[in-house]
């Protein structure tokens, strides 16, 4: 077999294959013997036909079709592992000539992963993030606290700001109930937004019993189409209104919030955990900042068929998060700065498509270079993890028993590495 190799662009290459005599008669063999399991020859089982006698009985035609297949598959597996090329897809192959038991001439183009050249990795220039937190933000997450030790009372004067009312509503457009709008004993805290602006402020003044109805207009950028911009009436039934207590930040709230013998055990607490937060976020970011240097100091091409995969996999997951919220794509649109659907691919999708797709070849290349490897302890000590997490879902339990998941895992480990590798490189 003699295989000529063409570089078409740095993602593209094409070979141009020629099969001899005898591996044609090699691969007609192998034809025969498909072809054979399942022709018919009276006085014999089908499947048991001596190969001499399928051989007289196959059509010459089919015969010749299934040695060009068998011809075919194995020339272009033989190439691709002689000229070491990493196919992304299938090939796309085209007969030049092609003549049974003498010659087989056909070019084979793909696209592979491209070379990747690292640029000097240990000496990239982001730091993390200095990690501050302040005592606003202990004392906020301390109001939160307190909410939830909150005691509600019920009350007989008029609603202000800061209490929870019990309610009854229909919102209307059009003098149509509208779908979302209708609610028997809503509990809701005045103050807290819940609502679109200007719903609680008007049930503020009111006392239990009072009926009373709402003029409003949603927001132009309203998450529901039909409502975005549309004027509407809530008629509303208020039922009662509770008063909220809030307890004192004093050494017994400490001891009901935690294993706390004082306010200041307790704020020491929550500014540790705080900390530790915005640690983890610091690091994450840090982590991507550092693969984003690396992809400009590196030389790496990122291939079409695995930017057209990214871009799939990031709409999809973007949708399913829409559809969670009651949105679309194209209610997102209509809300942001895209003129389209168009736009927000061109100008969203791509790009970040295809910073995936080269941050997982130049950390692919990395790892070579740094001979990192996920062990198969650390692989089985990753799939206990996930186990666990789906430990009452018996289906998903058993996907990590199959070869593409713990592949997908054991990826997933490596990339971790070394991107860990990564940044211990460039304390």
């Amino acid at each position: 077999m003699d295989t000529r190799l063409k570089q078409l662009s740095e993602t593209k290459v094409e070979l141009t294959i020629t099969v001899g005599a005898a591996e044609l008669l090699a691969a007609e063999q192998v034809a025969l013997t498909k072809l054979a399991k399942n022709i018919k020859v009276a006085g014999f089982r089908a499947g048991k036909v001596p190969m001499s006698v399928a051989a007289k009985n196959i059509d010459p035609s089919a015969l010749a079709e299934q040695t060009l297949e068998d011809a075919l598959s194995k020339a272009v597996a033989e190439a691709f592992v002689t000229e070491k090329i990493q196919a992304l897809d299938r090939p796309s192959v085209e007969v030049k000539k092609y003549v049974p038991r003498d010659v087989l001439e056909f070019t084979a183009e793909v696209e592979i992963i491209p070379k990747v050249t690292l640029g000097k990795y240990t000496s990239l220039k982001a730091r993390p993030e200095a990690v501050k937190v302040s005592a606003d933000e202990v004392n906020e997450l301390i109001e939160r606290m307190r909410a939830g030790f909150a005691s509600k009372e019920e009350v007989k004067r008029a609603a202000k700001s800061g209490d929870e009312v019990v309610i009854d509503f229909i919102g209307k457009k059009d003098d149509v109930a509208f779908d979302g709008g209708t609610a028997s004993d809503y509990r809701l805290t005045l103050g807290e937004g819940q609502f679109i602006p200007g719903f609680e402020e008007a049930v503020e003044g009111h006392k239990a019993g009072d009926e009373f109805d709402i003029d409003l207009a949603f927001p132009d950028d309203y998450h529901v189409a039909d409502l975005a911009g549309q004027k509407v009436v809530f008629s509303v039934s208020l039922k009662q209104v509770n008063g909220v207590k809030l307890p004192a930040v004093d050494d017994e709230f400490a001891a009901k919030a935690g294993p706390f013998t004082s306010v200041k055990d307790l704020k020491d607490d929550v500014k540790r955990e705080l900390t530790a937060q915005k640690e983890r976020e610091a690091g994450e970011k840090h982590k991507d900042i550092l693969v984003q240097e690396l992809i400009k100091v590196s030389d790496v091409t990122a291939p079409e068929i695995l930017i057209t995969d990214q871009m799939d996999s990031i709409r999809q997951d973007f949708e399913r998060n829409l559809m969670y919220q009651g949105l679309t794509v194209e209610s997102y649109i209509r809300t942001s700065e895209y003129k389209d659907v168009e736009d927000w691919i061109a100008k969203e999708v791509r790009p970040t498509a295809e910073k995936r797709v080269k941050a997982g070849l130049v950390l692919a290349e990395l790892s070579k270079a740094e001979k990192i490897e996920a062990t198969a302890a650390e692989l089985e000590e990753h799939v206990e993890v996930y186990k666990k997490q789906y430990a009452n879902n018996p289906d998903a339990l058993k996907q990590f028993e199959t070869p593409e998941v713990r592949r997908d895992i054991a990826n997933r480990l490596l990339t971790e590495k070394t991107v860990e590798r990564l940044v211990e490189l460039n304390k």
